[in-house]
């Protein structure tokens, strides 16, 4: 059974919206009434996170216990040289 709803939208935005839905070959009604059906459906499943975790080799590298010569040296890298 279909309930007739009355929106209001700001010139622009209705503009727009009657656009898209003569892109689409569809009334605003049905271009709204899509909209509205998508943002509603279920939420989709969030991705796992343990999945970005061991996604590759760290080369035997332990920051952990190297994190200040690491530094120490990435930052020496980036000044220059200053000669006297």
């Amino acid at each position: 059974m279909m309930v007739r709803t009355q929106i209001t939208l700001e010139s622009e935005l209705q503009r727009r919206a009657r656009s898209r839905a003569g892109e689409l070959g569809v009334s605003l009604a049905e271009y709204v009434r899509r909209v509205v059906e998508r943002d509603l459906a279920s939420p989709k499943t969030k991705a796992d996170v343990t999945y970005i975790f061991d996604l590759g080799s760290s080369g035997g590298s332990d920051i952990a216990r190297n994190k200040r010569s690491m530094i120490a040296e990435a930052y020496a890298s980036t000044r220059k040289t200053i000669r006297r």
